[in-house]
């Protein structure tokens, strides 16, 4: 595909002064077993182009999944009528001359691992079968997506990036029931790379042990209610980040742009530099470098070139989530991060790789440190409200911990808090050895709706004072 849309930009004009090309090809595919039954493979292609036009104040864009020269030259054209037409209502007065022509390129490694359609089929099989411990494990579910996503952004002024990603996500899980009592336990590996990531995540040999720690669950007491210790494993720590520090610091949504479909922002503006979001040990940084993390990349959809940024440094707020525009817009840094869920969306401010650093904290010196409190993994709920400041979650598993040492599993935790208060809260970070890369496919926002992947990694976390609760 590369190829031939940079042989077809060599014949397209346009008035506008500015104007760029970004492709798209993406294959996706899902193989999946259920209660030992193979479910139909779910392939899928998608392919198709954005055209953008800058002229003097406007910008204009227009996709297409009609690559001929003709089919490129028409979106072409209607993105720079629409241009032409913004150019004196816009927020932002576009300067065709400030737009950058990149040049570099990010390919994924060649496979390491080759396994037949045959071969995964028999491995999710395996890990289905192996979850049928007891007549109580009532639903077992085995899956593994896997997406090849190619793309080349070039500009009439001499920029061109390529770039091509593979995913390999295993996921995981068993149910078990008892009377009225249903616990589920999880397993899902979201990184970058190929078919290595199936031993590497440990998802090779998982269907047993979420079997067994679904039962475990099953008969455990519920999760305490009151204020105490929370030690957050890093799976948890990975919506924890998402929802209360990712999504509040983008700066499109601290703008405003959000606030008709997903809500605002406690953040504003003149915090940035001045305002406390967390402890001292808070550290947060916007980090695209590391290859397995699922959303790293060298540029994004702009042509940005992206490199690690501090956010939150000492738990003091540093700088939001906005790519060029948005820094336009507001006078503030950022990063680049400006991403489109298809190739049929514009860009906008979105989360990629959004990690807290680790500390020096060893995982036995955090829980000998509690005197009462719950050791949470896996998320299964979450409700935040539209500044993504108040918010609840649940997970999977509890440990209750007690004079420093864990006493035993309990179902249904949860717990609330306030953003800032909770960040405020952190008393330890967990080392390097805690330290785990995590990540979702599926992250929404925007009108019309964009679904992309992001990425969160995080040593393991204790809170001080959080108000934890069981369910019924």
């Amino acid at each position: 595909m590369t190829d031939v849309l940079r042989s077809r930009s060599k014949f397209l004009r346009s008035r506008a002064p500015f104007w760029s090309l970004r492709g798209v090809e993406e294959t996706r595919e899902v193989l999946a077993v259920r209660q030992d039954i193979v479910e139909p493979p779910k392939l899928a292609l998608d392919r198709g182009v954005m055209m953008s036009a800058i002229v003097d104040g406007g910008c204009g864009y227009c996709a297409t999944s009609d690559t001929s020269i003709e089919g490129l030259q028409a979106a072409l054209d209607r993105a720079t009528a629409w241009a032409q037409a913004t150019s004196s209502s816009s927020v932002h007065r576009f300067v065709p001359g400030d737009m950058p022509a990149p040049r570099g390129e990010r390919i994924a490694p060649a496979a390491a691992v080759t396994l037949s359609r045959s071969e995964l089929y028999d491995l999710l099989a395996d890990e289905c079968r192996d979850a049928r411990l007891d007549a109580r494990i009532v639903e077992r579910y085995a899956a593994l997506e896997l997406r090849e996503v190619e793309q080349i952004y070039l500009t009439n002024t001499g920029g061109e990036v390529r770039q091509r990603f593979t995913y390999s996500v295993p996921y995981l899980h068993a149910a078990a029931n008892r009377d009225t009592e249903t616990q589920i336990r999880s397993f899902a590996h979201a990184q970058q790379g190929g078919l290595e990531n199936l031993r590497r995540s440990g998802f090779v040999g998982c269907g047993r042990r979420v079997a067994e720690e679904a039962l475990e669950l099953l008969l455990a007491p519920n999760c305490p209610s009151g204020r105490m210790d929370l030690l957050l494993m890093p799976d948890q720590m990975m919506l924890q980040i998402h929802e209360s520090i990712g999504h509040p610091l983008e700066l499109d949504r601290i703008l405003g742009d959000e606030r008709n479909y997903a809500g605002t922002s406690f953040v504003t503006p003149d915090m940035f530099g001045h305002y406390r979001y967390g402890s001292p040990l808070l550290n947060v940084t916007f980090d695209p470098t590391i290859p397995e993390e699922i959303a790293s990349y060298a540029f994004d959809d702009e042509g940005e070139r992206a490199s690690k940024a501090w956010l939150i440094r000492d738990g003091m707020l540093e700088r939001p989530l906005g790519g060029r525009i948005s820094q336009l817009r507001s006078g503030l840094p950022g990063t680049a991060n400006a991403r489109a869920g298809a190739w049929n969306r514009p860009p906008i401010d979105r989360m990629a790789n959004l990690n807290v650093e680790p500390g020096s904290s060893a995982l036995d010196e955090m829980i000998g440190s509690i005197r009462r409190g719950v050791l949470m993994r896996t998320n299964v709920s979450w409700s935040i409200d539209d500044s993504r400041n108040k918010f609840q979650f649940g997970c999977e598993r509890g440990e209750l911990i007690e004079d420093g040492e864990v006493k035993g599993v309990v179902r249904n935790p949860n717990y609330r808090g306030v953003s800032a208060d909770f960040w405020r809260s952190l008393r330890m970070v967990g080392n390097r050895d805690t330290f785990e890369v995590h990540g979702t496919l599926y992250c929404g926002k925007g009108e019309p709706n964009q679904v992309i992947h992001v990425g969160h990694a995080a040593p393991a976390c204790l809170f001080g004072d959080v108000e934890v609760f069981g369910g019924e």
